[in-house]
Formats: C-alpha cells, sequence, structure tokens
C-alpha cells in the first residue's frame, strides 16, 4: 500500500514518489519514522567569520557567564556527535541488507497472500478484504502513536477535508488492485503494473510541464510493448481482470500525481508543518473505513459474507489478519530502508524485486503458461530494472 498508505500492490516507484515529495520530513526522522523535531541547534559565536562581527561577538561575550558558554559548546559537541553517530547508522551495510531483506519479504508475501485469499479461498468480497486490512493497519498504528513510539499529527477536519480527493483514489487503487488480482497471475499483474508508468511519465510532462530523456523513453516503449505482448500470449487471459488491472494503472498514476499536487497544501494545516509517512498511513486508512463500509453495500457483498462459511474457519481469519500485518509492515520496511541506503537503491531493489515475485507466483499456483509469454513478462520485468536505472541516470 503508495507509502503512504497500505497499498496491496501499488508500485514500488509510487513510495519513491512519496519520499520525494516528504524531503522536509524524512530530514527530521530517525531510523524508525520518529521525529526528531524536538531537538534544537545550537549557534555557535566562535563561527562569526567577519572581523566586524567577531568584535562584536568578543564584546557582547563579556557580559555572559562563561559557565553557560561552556555548557552550549557541550551540547553543540553532542549534537555533532549525534548526527556523525546517525551517518555511520546509516551507512551500516548490515542494517541496509536487514532493511532490504524485510522490505522484499514483506512486500512479495503481500500479493501472494493477497493472491491466496482471492483465488485458493475463492473469496468474493475484495472490498471487505481492503477493509478489514485497513482496519488493522489503523488499530496498529494508532496503538504506536498512543504509546509514543511513532509520531502522527492530528487528523484535525481541515487535514481531513483537503486529504479527501486523495483518499476517494486511494480507496478505489485497492479495490482495483484486489479485483485484478482475482482473475490475473501474480507475474501478469507486476508486468502490467508497468503501464502505470507511462501513464505516471505523461501526466507529470501535462500537469508538471516536466520533461524526460531518450533513455527514460525508450524504457517506457519497451514496458508497453511487454504488456502487449504478455496479453497476447497469456494462456489464461481473462477480459475482466485486464480490465480492472488497466483502470488500476489510470487509478496508481492519479494518486501519484495527485499527491504531490496537494502536498503543499496539506504540510500548511497540519500542526508540525510537515506529513510524515505514518501520519498519511493513519490519514488514509482511517478515511477508507466509512467509504469502504459504503462500497459494501453498494457491491452487495453483505449478503454473500452472511452466506459464506469462509467467516467460520479460524484459518481464513488468520491469514486475513496476517494480510493486514503485512501491509502496514511494508510502509514500515520501506521507510527503513529509503532511510539506510536511498531512493536510488531503493528503486532498483523494487524492480529486481518483482522477477523472484513472479516466478513464486507462477510455481506456487501452478499457472499455465507457454514459452513466449514467459519470455515477455521476463521482458516486462527487464524493462523496470531498465527504467529504474534511467530514472536514476535522469535526476542525477
Amino acid at each position: 500500500m503508495p507509502t503512504g498508505g497500505v497499498n496491496l500492490d501499488s508500485p514500488d516507484d509510487l513510495v519513491i514518489e512519496r519520499q520525494l515529495l516528504l524531503d522536509d520530513t524524512t530530514q527530521n526522522v530517525d531510523k524508525f519514522g520518529i521525529s526528531n523535531r524536538g531537538e534544537h541547534n545550537v549557534v555557535v559565536l566562535d563561527q562569526l567569520t567577519s572581523p566586524l562581527r567577531r568584535e562584536f561577538g568578543n564584546r557582547s561575550m563579556k557580559s555572559l557567564n562563561s559557565e553557560a558558554v561552556d555548557l552550549e559548546a557541550g551540547a553543540d559537541d553532542k549534537e555533532r556527535d549525534k548526527q556523525t553517530r546517525s551517518i555511520k547508522l546509516v551507512k551500516d551495510p548490515n542494517q541496509a541488507l536487514l532493511s532490504g531483506l524485510a522490505y522484499c519479504i514483506s512486500s512479495c508475501s503481500m500479493i501472494l497472500i493477497n493472491k491466496y485469499v482471492l483465488s485458493s479461498y475463492d473469496f468474493n468480497a475484495g472490498i471487505s478484504l481492503m477493509l478489514y486490512q485497513n482496519l488493522v493497519s489503523v488499530v496498529i498504528v494508532s496503538t504506536l502513536s498512543f504509546f509514543g513510539l511513532i509520531s502522527t499529527e492530528p487528523l484535525t477536519w481541515k487535514l481531513v477535508r483537503v486529504w479527501l480527493p486523495v483518499n476517494f483514489i486511494f480507496v478505489g487503487m485497492l479495490i482495483t488492485s484486489l479485483f485484478s488480482l482475482k482473475y490475473i497471475n501474480v507475474a501478469m499483474v507486476t508486468v502490467l503494473k508497468n503501464v502505470t508508468n507511462v501513464i505516471t511519465a505523461l501526466g507529470e510532462m501535462y500537469l508538471f510541464k516536466k520533461s524526460h530523456d531518450s533513455r527514460v523513453w525508450a524504457a517506457l516503449f519497451l514496458m508497453i510493448i511487454s504488456a502487449v505482448s504478455g496479453g497476447v500470449t497469456d494462456i489464461s487471459f481473462h477480459a475482466v481482470g485486464y480490465t480492472w488491472q488497466i483502470l488500476n494503472c489510470f487509478l496508481t498514476a492519479s494518486y501519484s500525481l495527485t499527491l504531490r499536487r496537494v502536498m503543499d497544501t496539506v504540510k500548511q494545516v497540519t500542526k508540525s508543518g510537515n506529513l510524515n509517512e505514518f501520519t498519511m498511513v493513519l490519514l488514509n486508512n482511517t478515511l477508507s473505513l466509512p467509504l469502504g463500509l459504503l462500497l459494501i453495500f453498494l457491491f452487495n457483498e453483505v449478503d454473500y459474507l452472511f452466506d459464506t462459511p469462509l467467516l467460520r474457519m479460524p484459518t481464513f481469519w488468520l491469514v486475513m489478519t496476517s494480510s493486514g500485518f503485512l501491509g502496514l509492515a511494508i510502509s514500515f520496511t520501506s521507510m527503513w530502508f529509503l532511510h539506510q541506503t536511498g531512493a536510488t537503491t531503493y528503486s532498483l531493489v523494487g524492480s529486481l524485486n518483482k522477477i523472484p515475485l513472479s516466478v513464486a507466483g507462477i510455481l506456487l499456483f501452478h499457472v499455465p503458461t507457454s514459452f513466449q509469454n514467459f519470455t515477455s513478462i521476463l521482458f516486462g520485468l527487464l524493462a523496470g530494472v531498465f527504467f529504474a536505472r534511467a530514472k536514476m541516470r535522469e535526476k542525477s
């Protein structure tokens, strides 16, 4: 779920997009996302460089207690030591490897367990699944915030009113993702999600007048070719599933672009002037609950929930709850991994992570495939890696 929320199957680029949007926030967040904005910075008068300023500083210092200056200098030394330890921590290869593995495992597991619930259990209430997963996320984040383990903004009416358009797109993105995953195998869903990058690139050109170099456009062209060839050679092709997935690509791109447009406005209505990832998770998932309840009635899932024997199976509830925990784990581990490495490494690892995910999806769910279809899938995944590298060079 876009970092900013528990996005079940959204592309990894969406989390990077939110991370770039939250530059101001991440500069004041430690490796677990806990705000450090309360720490003060000490101004050292000895750093005055101009002779006139130094003379003025020396005269002013005569009226101050020298002991207070020592304390201030000591505080500054402690601040420098803390920053040095923080830099060493970010560059710790063990932490980077551990956070990367945690992100890859949680990301792959989330998609596979959703596929398992929808296909193997044949659960026909995707909106209810989304609602339960988001409820689990709200409970966990609220509990951690209550005990002071994470920092979240208070959900004021001004913040909710600004965020509502983003939340509507967020809910649509989650629902269409689940609907498509029920009909399409994991490998093809992963390849088709590349279309989101194409739509996002076009949206950036139109809305933000952003240009892309030739390598990026070449990668996007390869993604389109792989998606078309993959669909043509897909033995288990399902028109309904593909329709939901294409709609999901448009909604995912819209979420990313809308988030960028409203972020400055959102920051102005928060108490701290920033919006961290945990607040986005809490905001998105809390607002999705009443909307999800309304959609359950509109899509007539209530009758199905009363009739299905699945809700009387403890193992099914265990799997459902696990999917909720994994959805939230993606947000936590992605933040951890980003702070230990950076958006560049995160982007490349996210693209490479789709390869074992696709292979696992084919093997675990016994997906019928052909050599042509498998080649198209592999081609699409490599195009995703090429796109990630092209974006890195473009940003550098």
